[in-house]
């Protein structure tokens, strides 16, 4: 029973650990990347709305 339960332990020596920490560089660099866009697609609505009630503001004035 107990030398089945060892292959269920991860061999760190196969360079298990590099590759886990590569993984995990992968993911938080996808992750910052989705955040990056979605905060740059918001300052551009605003940009854009911004825009709009000016042109809306300078039609009204003149």
């Amino acid at each position: 029973m107990i030398p089945n339960l060892l292959t269920l332990f991860v061999n760190w020596s196969n360079g298990a650990f590099i590759m886990t920490v590569v993984f995990g560089l992968v993911i938080i660099g996808l992750v910052a990347a989705v955040l990056i866009f979605i905060n740059n697609s918001i300052k551009k609505e605003q940009r854009e709305k911004e825009l709009q009630e000016k042109e809306e503001s300078n039609s009204l004035n003149a």
